[in-house]
């Protein structure tokens, strides 16, 4: 009866919860939060001091008695507590930091979530003050946010590639055909940047630097002739001296061949297991490109190349998930029928 009461005076949510970044959608207002996935807590107390953008600032630069950290991991939850603190600071800025708030909160989550996952995410919500939850599997979300005709028979093609997993689904009749989860997005190519430069120009970067190459001179494919450059800064691993470097765009194609051609065999499988019909839907068609990972350059080239679809890049791929989650606030009936369900 409280909880009712509560509601009344409560938006629903839409929460996008990504390995590198948390987005949340208010009903009515659109989309209010969009900050990293990121805690920062005190080493002896466990007690949370920063979260998103404020607790970002802090990685790699902490004191020993603070340590900043993601309690997201490929996809799910690596630290349960924290990923509740963290959904508690979010449910609470989309509310003006009302207290007393108990929304009904849709979370957008990987195709390839366990049953245990999901009870974890559901709740981590739920010790953040929501009254009723529903997870979403994040293609599905994207499918919506892009706006693809999900509810129609016909082949429906989307690529989700976020900081921790890959989804490639195929969606029709307001249902998923065929699925397939990687744990491979952004991070693994932020990872295999360090290592990349660090075996080879022998100079260690953080993450934060690895991603920030990634953005400016990342590429999957050749687009032009133009070999682009970056200067960067890193601690040479012989002299223990930070030292500036310059790498090039073909380098860094080089460096993530690996987790890019993991997420091209994954579409590869998935149409492979498309049944005939829908997979001549998808031939018109093509497929969709949403997340962070739809930004890399040369991409959807590489996409083409390699498949001979067509490869359309949504148009805001960062917010798709949200956008798609917040749409079905309104529409409770589609939400049960594609709610995941948890025995």
């Amino acid at each position: 009866m409280f909880q009712n009461i509560l509601g009344w005076f409560s938006n629903d949510l839409a929460i996008d919860l990504g390995t590198a970044n948390t987005l949340v959608f208010v009903k009515g207002k659109g989309i209010v939060c969009n900050e990293p996935s990121v805690v920062a807590v005190q080493r002896e107390t466990g007690r949370v001091i920063a979260v998103g953008l404020e607790a970002q600032r802090m990685l790699g630069k902490t004191p020993a008695n603070i340590i900043a950290m993601r309690p997201l991991k490929d996809g799910v939850i690596a630290d349960f507590d924290k990923t509740g603190e963290m959904l508690k600071y979010f449910i609470r800025k989309a509310h003006n930091r009302r207290s007393f708030v108990s929304p009904r909160v849709v979370i957008g989550v990987p195709s390839g979530i366990t049953q245990v996952e999901q009870r974890a995410v559901k709740d981590a919500a739920e010790t953040s003050g929501a009254r009723e939850i529903y997870l979403i599997g994040e293609p599905m979300a994207a499918a919506i946010g892009v706006g693809l005709p999900i509810g129609e028979p016909t082949g429906n093609m989307i690529v989700d590639i976020g900081g921790g997993t890959t989804d490639v689904a195929v969606i029709s009749l307001h249902g998923i055909v065929y699925s397939r989860a990687v744990r491979v997005g952004g991070d693994k190519m932020d990872e295999a940047i360090v290592n990349y430069i660090k075996n080879k120009a022998k100079t260690l970067i953080g993450d934060r630097t690895a991603e920030q190459i990634k953005r400016q001179i990342g590429s999957a494919f050749v687009v032009d002739n133009d070999n682009r450059s970056m200067e960067i800064k890193g601690r040479d691993l012989v002299s223990g001296i930070p030292k500036p470097i310059t790498i090039f765009e073909d380098e860094i194609r080089e460096a993530i061949t690996e987790p890019v051609m993991t997420i091209v065999n994954t579409i590869n499988t998935a149409l492979e297991n498309t049944p005939p019909e829908l997979a001549a839907d998808i031939v018109d068609k093509g497929m969709v490109l949403a997340g962070g990972g739809a930004l890399l350059r040369g991409l959807d080239l590489l996409l083409k190349h390699t498949t001979g679809l067509p490869v359309i890049i949504a148009e805001d791929p960062l917010s798709a998930v949200v956008n798609g989650v917040g749409k079905i606030l309104d529409e409770l009936d589609i939400l049960k029928k594609i709610s995941l369900s948890m025995s």
